[in-house]
């Protein structure tokens, strides 16, 4: 009598241990990624930065991390992942992600900056800011790699946990991996250490935030090999390979992005999501030089303040998305969210100054509309894409929004500059981050002028059942 082989996949602990090996590696990402968000403030004096960089600098860095995304690099390397599988793709980006970190936190250190790399750089290229250059090529390599790192992962997750605990294992994993972003916010000046207003930032200091988040990549691209080793055990079992085997008619075709970029639904969602993200994620990366002038805050305080926007994520995004599960009505919810975000942002700029309560309110408000709008967006996107261009579909996506996360930082870092012109002025601070709450009100309406079209759309167009709840009654 033959007995049934007992999958991997199928012992829980297996499960687990591969989970545990892919939420490492993006919760790391995503530390590195936000490491700088809480010490923004600092850049407003680069003449106290052994680095020297000011604002603009630091907001051109910042956007570094979408450069690559945003010239065809998500849609390319999504390509590859199909053809090429998992486990090779994606241990090619995630040891890119590892390599970019890596530079990143070199060019920022005194080693390149007193090394004769930088004085060529200097005298033969004429670049002015070395470190900058460097960096930004860093941060480049960091951002495709973590972009891809992250598709490889949800994919990972849905091989494994297909069946099984697949809309916990992939919240979990999400609301792991933006713990990373609330530790960067809370550690990242510990690291750096407290300071006097006229005391120098030494590249050691500067540096540590970088060299932590790079041992975190180090241990997650560790914990990836131990999960390619388990990949490759349980495809053996299957007999599976790691590619994607799709018949003629379900092959990519160029021609599979026009027709999706003729869809104005989709458009409407995905200039949603650039327009909302950014009312955060760029807002994330100032955070600290907006609300400490405006409410007066030290920078621990500042910090614990920020981190409320990711930990009111971890607890929302899940319970809103059963909320839109089971009520369905995705398009009220975006609409709600983007107002949340907006009114939040006007809380932000127009509270009375010196109200730390006001600051509290606007972030909290900020990370309730975080977690209500991406609950109700992205399941929606299936209704309207075919099952087959789904890949292509969010590829895309990820495409226009890093448009956005690329240009708004430099904007943001050049309204900073511009009004900040002597150190410590506390009211060309509070100019400045007025001047930058705008930009972030105007993405706002924006995105809730969005989102109502997007309502309006959906009631002349019911067949796409974009407010039908996801779980049908039976």
């Amino acid at each position: 009598m033959n007995k049934a082989v007992k999958l991997l996949r199928d012992s829980k602990s297996a499960r687990w241990i591969v989970l545990a090996c892919l939420v490492v590696p993006m919760f790391a990402s995503y530390f590195f990624d936000d490491m700088f968000s809480t010490l923004s403030q600092i850049f407003k004096t680069p003449h106290l930065l052994e680095l020297g960089w000011d604002s603009q600098n630091y907001g051109f860095y910042a956007g570094g991390y979408s450069f690559l995304c945003v010239w065809g690099g998500l849609i390319i390397c999504g390509i590859l992942l199909d053809k090429w599988g998992v486990r090779l793709t994606g241990s090619i980006f995630v040891g890119m992600m590892v390599g970019g970190a890596a530079i990143v936190a070199y060019a920022i250190s005194k080693s390149f900056n007193s090394s004769g790399l930088c004085e060529w750089m200097h005298n033969s290229l004429h670049i002015a800011k070395p470190s900058l250059t460097m960096a930004y090529v860093g941060c480049m390599l960091f951002g495709l790699g973590s972009e891809i790192a992250g598709v490889a992962v949800t994919r990972s997750i849905a091989k494994w946990f297909k069946g099984k605990e697949m809309a916990f294992a992939m919240g979990a994993q999400l609301a792991i991996a933006r713990l990373g972003t609330a530790l960067a916010f809370v550690l990242s000046p510990v690291l750096v250490g407290a300071h006097s207003s006229d005391a120098l930032y030494t590249f050691a200091q500067t540096n540590r935030p970088a060299l932590f988040g790079l041992a975190l990549l180090i241990v997650g691209i560790v914990l990836w090999s131990v999960f390619i080793t388990m990949d490759s055990k349980y495809d053996k079992q299957t007999g599976e390979t790691d590619t994607k085997e799709v018949g003629e008619e379900d092959k990519f075709r160029f021609s599979d992005i026009f027709k999706i970029l003729g869809n104005k639904h989709y458009i409407l969602i995905s200039l949603l999501c650039v327009f909302f993200y950014c009312c955060i994620i760029s807002f994330k990366k100032f955070a600290t030089a907006i609300i400490i002038p405006r409410f007066g805050l030290d920078v621990e305080t500042a910090s614990w303040m920020v981190s409320m926007i990711p930990f009111c994520t971890v607890i929302g995004t899940p319970l809103f998305g059963i909320l839109v599960d089971r009520v369905g009505k995705a398009t009220s919810w975006m609409i709600l969210g983007s107002c949340l975000v907006l009114v939040a942002h006007i809380v932000l700029a127009f509270a009375p100054e010196g109200r730390q309560l006001f600051g509290y309110l606007g972030i909290a408000i900020l990370g309730i509309g975080y977690s209500l709008v991406p609950a109700a967006m992205w399941p929606s996107v299936p209704k309207i894409i075919p099952e087959k261009n789904l890949g292509t579909a969010y590829s895309l996506i990820y495409w226009i929004q890093n448009m956005g996360m690329l240009l708004v930082p430099i904007f943001v870092g050049g309204v900073i500059k511009r009004y900040v012109i002597e150190a410590g002025n506390h009211a060309q601070e509070i100019t400045a981050a007025l001047k930058a709450e705008y930009i972030f009100i105007g993405l706002g309406i924006v995105a809730v002028s969005v989102s109502l079209l997007l309502k309006a759309s959906s009631r002349r167009h019911p067949e796409l059942k974009l407010d039908i709840p996801n779980k049908q009654k039976k």
